[in-house]
């Protein structure tokens, strides 16, 4: 009986957990917008595991979607690990923080804009288009989400949970702009870079404390840097459990794996592979921190750059793809679904040439297309045969032909012009120095004859002339030989 007693309240006491944490985790769900569509992607449910790895799943593009840190037999998150990106502070004393603070309020950026739905909304995000190709994490982005919380989200697949990873984070907190008139979103492009701003919000709950003001910009070079302006308050004492702060950067790859059950989706699961993240202790009024990409595997397109670079480690190319990678980017699910791992085991550059080179894909050449002078050096059998040759032996083949009928051509041209220039040149000898000879006379009255002919013709009208009855109609008198 006491064992009973004893199962049932830990059931109810897990339940309760349950709800508690469902509840907790709700402070992390944010409403993403389109743009273009104004349309939201809404979670179904998420909750917190025990073990602290963050959790959340929904119904998108026919299946469900879990992001999770990755699991134990694969390579853990890295962070601050300078694989791909170098940062350094700058406190407010540095002209550096000065330089790189970019004044919306300057009447040259006539590109800024207000972004009215984030600067009246809690817990939300907007997608943006970018006038230009991003690199993050050597991946290049041409979209961006805008989130009230001091975030921009960096992911394809929108969800709820959008502090969890592949975010560019400034000052991620639990902002919300729509408190005062005074909280407005701001975001500049000019093509060279892409500058957000988080003017005066202030943080829900503990709106007395003070206004923050900071912004992030985005260059095309790839260059992040994170300036401050107002940060009335300690980082360190602003978050909370429910809604933690975070500044820095995040990435990650979403992996397909079919279901157990036939009828039910596949499950695609988000996978964070790396992370920076910057000491907020740096972090106050008037500082700034600037974030330089390196060189990553994805920079490389030839299988001797991917090699042997100095500039990258642990790369490895893949020939199927034509792809160079370490496995971890958020190309993974082509990196697996080709087995690419495995092929760049043990195999260099030149197996895969050699690999190219003798499996190039057969070409049929047919032999009734040759010109009679190549159709003289093979029998009649011989010219109804396919011969099956490789691309390459077909293109040179083929370019050599190309190559010398155009030669015989333009010589056999010249040689046939000049044969008629000289045949020419004697018929004007041969006459004038036998004038009195038969054929001489015979050509000297045929040339008479023609140049009458025509002097007769000259008087045609341009169109027969149509004449009444009883009248005769003009003739054409064409002479004769002399």
């Amino acid at each position: 009986m006491c064992f009973s007693l004893v199962m049932l309240f830990l059931c109810l006491s897990q339940t309760e957990l349950a709800k508690v944490g469902a509840q907790q985790q709700t402070d992390y769900w944010y409403g993403a917008v389109s743009q273009q569509h104004g349309e939201s992607a809404l979670g179904d449910r998420a909750q917190r595991s025990s073990t602290g790895h963050t959790r959340m799943s929904r119904a998108v593009l026919g299946g469900g979607v879990k992001i999770n840190t990755l699991p134990d037999n694969m390579t853990r998150v890295v962070e601050d690990s300078g694989k791909y990106y170098a940062w350094q502070s700058f406190g407010p004393k540095d002209q550096r923080a000065q330089d790189l603070w970019v004044d919306m309020s300057d009447v040259r950026h006539s590109q800024v804009r207000e972004h009215g739905i984030l600067s009246n909304s809690y817990k939300q995000a907007v997608m943006v288009a970018l006038s230009f190709d991003f690199p993050f994490y050597g991946h290049y982005l041409r979209q961006i989400t805008i989130a009230t919380g001091g975030f921009i989200f960096t992911g394809d697949v929108t969800h709820r949970m959008l502090t969890a990873t592949q975010y560019i984070a400034p000052l991620m907190a639990n902002f919300d702009p729509s408190h005062s008139k005074e909280s407005t979103v701001q975001y500049l492009d000019n093509g060279e870079v892409f500058v957000v701003q988080w003017e005066r919000v202030r943080l829900a709950g503990r709106e007395s404390e003070g206004a923050f003001t900071f912004q992030a910009a985005l260059y095309r070079t790839g260059t992040i840097t994170f300036s401050y302006r107002d940060i009335p308050l300690p980082l360190d004492g602003i978050g909370s459990a429910e809604n933690p702060v975070k500044a820095g950067l995040s990435d990650a790859f979403m992996v397909t794996s079919p279901s157990s059950k036939p009828a039910d989706p596949a499950q695609q699961t988000i996978y964070e592979y790396h992370r920076v993240e910057i000491d907020t202790t740096k972090i106050t009024g008037y500082s700034a921190v600037e974030l330089t990409p390196l060189p990553t595997c994805l920079l490389h397109d030839s299988c001797e750059l991917c090699l042997s670079s100095n500039q990258t480690s642990g790369c490895s190319w893949c020939n199927v793809l034509q792809r160079c990678s370490d496995g971890m980017d958020r190309h993974r699910q082509e990196w697996l679904d080709y087995a690419c791992s495995d092929e760049s085991k043990e195999a260099t550059c030149d197996d895969y040439f050699r690999d190219d080179s003798s499996t190039g894909s057969p070409e049929i050449v047919d032999t009734t297309s040759m010109t009679p002078l190549q159709k003289g050096c093979e029998n009649d059998d011989d010219a109804k045969r396919h011969i099956f040759k490789s691309g390459s032996d077909v293109k040179a083949d083929s370019s050599t032909k190309t190559k010398g009928l155009s030669r015989f051509g333009v010589i056999a041209g010249i040689a046939t012009a000049l044969v008629l220039l000289l045949a020419l040149i004697l018929v004007a000898l041969y006459i004038n120095c036998h004038s009195t000879a038969a054929s001489s006379l015979y050509l000297i009255q045929r040339r008479k004859s023609h140049w009458l002919s025509l002097k007769f013709q000259k008087q045609q009208p341009g169109y027969p002339e149509v004449e009444g009855e009883g009248h005769e109609k003009y003739s054409i008198v064409e002479a004769g030989p002399c």
